[in-house]
């Protein structure tokens, strides 16, 4: 199980927040309550059919504290849903709107089965002049904002389905038009009664599509919404875009122009004057690598930075205001995620907060800074809900139902660091109870060096099923952070620039040379894995050295060439090495694929069939190179699984295939064991 979307009630009393099941379960996700104070036990208070195969998420308080709002499945159709906490069933809203677009009579739509030329003819006509017969139909809520004096009710969805369009999908008629997509994701507004239920028809908001976010003033009906462009456009350059809705005035949408195209998430201020954003940091660094500014609402205004030269990675979801009107986040520092405070005026400044634990996340508060809440969990115990009624207080651990079995064992890990090319290098070291610092064994344990994804990404110090799971079978496990790892500040992600497999091998490689002289560990049963771009460096260690007696490759790129053009998003990489066919060299040289000539090592590949971020190909690419190469090979292939979901079922946390997560794993203990020895028992 997992907890997680943690929410403050408006008196501060409550704690709302989503579990989602353990995989065997079906991993849905419901909502609970527990009190902030007092004996009182946690509750669930959502339930779900056995078609709904997500559960209920998306949970937001009503303004005024009497009814929770969350999205599920229950027929046909995501709704939107209200909870009145005083008693009774979830009651859905029915939201229907004109179909925007209907692809079935477009003037060149190809006709169902067994219409005739004149039929279709007259039909194409009657619907062209006459568009607004079209009945209103059900729409699927993507998301959902309330305004916090409870007046109005923002959402945006994509275009239903029309009765005609369904008949040509039925007669499979259905040939698709790549990145020329007209059915899109758009805003509406609603005025709401003081019961909670909608005050006339929904209203279209003349804001461009497709809708990635929306969020209200604190203090006036002001609207201020993220867009990304539709049909791919992103894949040429950023594409994103801030705008201002007045409520009262949803057909005159402004722009934000000021907002840079790299913008993602944000907030108003507490005096809704100005707006805290979200967006790519003007130096030099892969994409994804953000800074937090702040925008005055004037014509004339531009965007200040807040935290530029931050040593380290903010998020820009979740912003948070304290009483004093500074701004509250959380932010990855090297192996730790801390709860930061940030100024909105003077120089730019990023204060860590120390909350007791080496993980904060989803850190939130209330409208009245009553009190807040927050995820805290270090490596050695599991995830638990604090409150504290001021920020800086000690986490008061709420009721929670027992998110693990009782018993487990977990391992707190080791932090070391190193040098390499100049660099400081950290890293997480596990050691099993017989490695440990101290142990009476004379004997040296088998070491697995883990990599971790992006190159964008780190390791952690916080609690990890895998790590553990790992642990129980006697190998250590050492995580470093190489070189263009996220944590460490803009210079360091950018570090490996045009040098995939380059600096940043020599950083893994110096880093288990540091633990191999200073740590009880066998450099003779060696094994590297990762998973994404952790997968795309085991691939590039399988054709630099033998060090190591197995390699287990999960989700990797493996041939830059062909990964380029069949991912879902080409921008990430563009930055490292450019187009591939206008830089030949940098990018083969960063081919996993070009070394597979010196492979050796035994290699297991493990891969999603419906994975977009790095495809299937990359592994049959590999598979077929190293089983021609006569290199001892497996493949293993997960159905319906795409990038995210299937390390998540891997690394131990709820996933909707019961059975992926279980069987990857029982694969790589059988695959180290035959090659590294037989485990612990």
């Amino acid at each position: 199980m997992a907890i997680h979307a943690p929410l403050l009630s408006p008196s501060g009393t409550q704690a709302l927040f989503a579990i989602s099941d353990a995989t065997a379960d079906g991993a849905k996700s419901h909502l609970w309550l527990a009190p902030t104070a007092g004996s009182g036990q946690a509750r669930q208070i959502t339930f779900s059919p056995t078609a709904d195969k997500r559960g209920e998420h998306s949970a937001q308080w009503a303004p005024d504290g009497k009814a929770i709002f969350f999205l599920a499945r229950r027929g046909e159709h995501t709704q939107l849903f209200r909870l009145d906490l005083r008693g009774g069933d979830a009651s859905p809203y029915d939201l229907k709107i004109p179909p925007p677009v209907d692809d079935s009579k477009a003037k060149d739509a190809i006709p169902p089965p067994g219409a005739t030329k004149g039929e279709e003819s007259k039909a194409a006509d009657a619907a062209s002049k006459s568009p607004a017969t079209t009945e209103p139909l059900p729409i699927d809520v993507s998301g959902y904002a309330i305004s916090q004096d409870g007046h109005w009710l923002a959402l945006w969805a994509a275009d239903p389905q029309t009765p005609g369009e369904k008949k040509q999908q039925d007669a499979k008629a259905d040939a698709k038009w790549v990145d020329h997509e007209t059915h899109l994701t758009r805003l509406y507004l609603a005025a709401l009664k003081p019961d909670g239920s909608i005050d006339g028809a929904l209203k279209s908001v003349a804001v461009q599509p497709n809708i990635a976010a929306a969020v209200w003033s604190p203090v006036t009906d002001r609207l201020l919404v993220f867009t990304d462009a539709p049909n791919n456009l992103s894949d040429l350059g950023p594409a994103s875009a801030a705008w201002l809705v007045d409520a009262s005035a949803p057909a005159a949408a402004r722009k934000l122009i000021a907002a840079p195209s790299t913008v993602s998430a944000g907030a108003f201020s507490p005096g809704g004057s100005s707006v805290v954003f979200a967006a790519q940091t003007p130096e030099d660094a892969p994409p994804g690598y953000e800074e937090l500014f702040s925008l005055a609402l004037e014509a004339s205004a531009v965007p200040r930075r807040l935290t530029g030269g931050f040593a380290g990675q903010l998020r820009g979801s979740g912003l948070q205001f304290a009483a004093d009107g500074s701004l509250v986040t959380t932010a990855d520092i090297g192996v730790r995620s801390a709860a930061v405070r940030i100024p909105l005026s003077g120089a730019p400044s990023v204060t860590a907060l120390d909350l007791g634990s080496s993980a904060v996340n989803d850190l939130v508060t209330n409208s009245g800074h009553t009190g807040w809440l927050w995820l805290a969990q270090d490596s050695g115990h599991p995830v638990r809900l604090c409150y504290a009624a001021h920020l800086g207080d000690a986490c008061t651990a709420l009721p929670t139902p027992a998110l693990a079995p009782a018993g487990l064992l977990t391992v707190k890990p080791q932090l070391i660091q190193w040098r390499s090319d100049g660099l400081t290098i950290q890293g997480l070291l596990y050691l099993p109870p017989q490695g440990a610092a101290g142990s009476q064994s004379a004997a040296k344990v088998p070491l697995i060096v883990d990599v971790h994804g992006g190159p964008l990404g780190a390791w952690q110090n916080q609690y990890d099923p895998y790590a553990d799971f790992m642990l129980g079978h006697g190998w250590a496990i050492l995580r470093p952070n190489p070189r263009g790892s996220s944590n460490y500040g803009v210079r360091f992600a950018a570090a490996n620039k045009n040098d995939l497999g380059g600096g940043d091998y020599r950083d893994i490689m110096a880093g288990v040379d540091y633990a191999l002289a200073h740590f009880p560990l066998d450099a003779t049963r060696m094994a590297l894995m990762g998973y994404s771009y952790g997968g795309e460096m085991a691939a590039f260690v399988e054709g630099k050295t033998t060090r190591f007696k197995a390699i287990v490759c999960a989700a990797p790129v493996i041939d830059q060439f062909s990964e380029y053009g069949t991912e879902s998003g080409s921008w990430y990489d563009r930055w490292y090495f450019g187009k591939p066919w206008l830089n030949f060299n940098d990018a083969w040289r960063q081919s996993p694929l070009s070394g597979v000539a010196h492979a050796k090592t035994p290699f297991l590949l493990l891969q999603g069939e419906s994975d977009t971020t790095d495809p299937l190909g990359q592994s049959q690419e590999m598979y077929r190179a190293l089983r021609q190469q006569g290199v001892p090979v497996e493949l293993v292939t997960y159905p319906r699984e795409n990038h995210g979901p299937l390390a998540r079922g891997i690394f131990g946390y709820p996933s909707p295939e019961p059975w992926h997560g279980f069987d990857a794993r029982q694969r790589v203990v059988q695959f180290l064991a035959r090659h590294l020895g037989s485990p612990q028992p």
